[in-house]
């Protein structure tokens, strides 16, 4: 009898593997459309909101507004990020991390 247990056990198992690699596969990861509204806008947002970014901390959010707060300053515009490229100019940021932000941002 313990045989056939050791065989069932052996085979749910199995079966459980491969039902979790089915929804592991056949899913989106989760990711839900981030509505325009929901978008974070770097141009006014605050240290909390920016904070809400992936690889976004403390120190990246006080960058982004001391970059923006220059930039007024120096007469160039309201806008000191038109798109994800102009985050580049901001100390830390690179265009990995700001591609990998691009997503959860508006630019209006």
């Amino acid at each position: 009898m313990n045989r056939i247990q050791l065989f069932a056990f052996i085979i749910a198992s199995c079966m459980a593997v491969i039902f979790c690699l089915c929804f592991t596969i056949g899913s989106d990861s989760g990711a839900v459309p981030i509505e325009l509204e929901s978008r974070i806008n770097p141009n006014n947002a605050s240290a909390a909101g920016l904070m809400l970014l992936p690889g976004v901390g403390p120190a990246r959010a006080q960058a982004i507004i001391s970059y923006r707060e220059q930039f007024r300053q120096d007469g160039r515009g309201d806008l000191a990020f038109r798109d994800c490229n102009d985050l580049d100019n901001v100390k830390g940021i690179g265009p990995a991390t700001a591609r990998g932000m691009c997503k959860y941002l508006k630019f209006k």
